[in-house]
């Protein structure tokens, strides 16, 4: 059924192909109805409101961010709870191929320099607690 227009003659759909020069490379596959004009409109589906999803790289992203904080953190105080932390983190981050991956691998240095420096200060004094004051 095409509905026409009694002042130019022309139908619907017509016009409305004639103002949009992109409704012509519209698939209908991908077009849902306009509740205005009663015609498809493009580049829509009819598939509803989009859901919005996290993406596992930005989860690493953050994981890798957090493996670095934490590995810097860590060098200051309780890097015998830190450094793990930071390294696990970073290897995480790195699995699920995060876009930051520099900010990941400094992370993953900087745990395992917490470790060192815990090695390096319970060989020296003999104990897991340290301070800077002499």
């Amino acid at each position: 059924m095409t509905l026409t227009t009694a002042h130019t003659g022309r139908s619907t759909a017509e016009r409305i192909r004639r103002n949009r020069p992109d409704a012509q490379t519209t698939s209908p596959a991908t077009a849902t109805r306009d509740t205005s004009s009663g015609e498809a409109a493009p580049g829509r589906t009819g598939e509803g409101p989009a859901v919005r999803t996290r993406k596992p790289a930005r989860e690493a992203d953050g994981l890798a961010v957090a493996s670095f904080v934490l590995g810097l953190l860590g060098l200051l105080v309780m890097n015998i709870l830190l450094g793990p932390v930071a390294v696990v983190m970073a290897l995480v981050a790195l699995a699920r191929s995060t876009t930051r991956r520099g900010r990941a691998l400094l992370g993953l240095g900087l745990g395992v320099a917490d470790l060192i420096v815990l090695a390096v200060l319970v060989t020296a004094n003999g104990t897991v607690s340290w301070s800077l004051a002499g």
